[in-house]
């Protein structure tokens, strides 16, 4: 029987070692998704939150709020909008143009983050201009740390209609299968490995 090649066997047993470190890592993610998730349902079970005493005390995060129903004021006069491709709330959720606002521009902070998806258009229109200029209630999505904060109004600025709220549904929860497809990966190289081993040796 043929030597075992040193150098390929430690090669492939690194390789199927690394392949199982991150089956279990995507299971540690996919507890920690699970508890955010929990999270957002419990958060989007409360009652509507006035937003104003956390900007007023300079608050950075939202470390709990997301899919919070809130109140806040906004001060946006006349502002030009950032189109994104959005639902509608109606319509069976039809395709189309969400146009999104910041709530205080130029504000720091929390306040500086926190952006207004202001309604929807089955049709873009660049040369709208969308003022909010008091309180807007609506639904929080989630935010990445230091990024945007999205509110999804209730109420739309006319003549647009209100857009989709975001669910917790719309977020990927994924990590239990890309925990099985990288287990999967380290079983077959182990076994191809070991049948090339056979042939070899036969």
């Amino acid at each position: 029987m043929k030597r075992i090649p040193i150098v390929a066997t430690l090669l492939v047993a690194a390789a199927v070692a690394t392949m199982i470190g991150l089956g279990f890592w995507q299971l540690q993610r996919a507890e920690w998704k699970d508890r955010m998730l929990a999270d957002y349902a419990a958060a989007a079970a409360l009652p509507a939150l006035d937003l104003d005493p956390l900007l007023a005390r300079g608050s950075a995060d939202l470390p709990t709020l997301a899919f919070r129903r809130v109140l806040v004021t906004c001060r946006a006069r006349d502002a030009a909008p950032d189109l994104r491709g959005g639902r509608s709330r109606n319509d069976q959720g039809a395709g189309g143009y969400s146009y999104f606002v910041p709530c205080r521009p130029g504000a720091q902070g929390l306040a500086g983050r926190l952006v207004v998806n202001a309604g929807w258009s089955p049709l873009p229109d660049d040369r709208r201009r969308i003022t909010l200029d008091g309180i807007v209630a609506g639904t929080l999505g989630s935010a990445e740390a230091e990024g945007p904060i999205v509110l999804t109004s209730a109420s739309a600025v006319p003549p647009l209609v209100p857009s989709a709220s975001p669910t917790i549904e719309q977020i990927p929860n994924n990590h239990l299968a890309y925990a099985s497809q990288w287990f999967f990966f380290a079983a077959a190289a182990a076994a191809i490995y070991w049948l090339a081993l056979r042939r070899r040796g036969g």
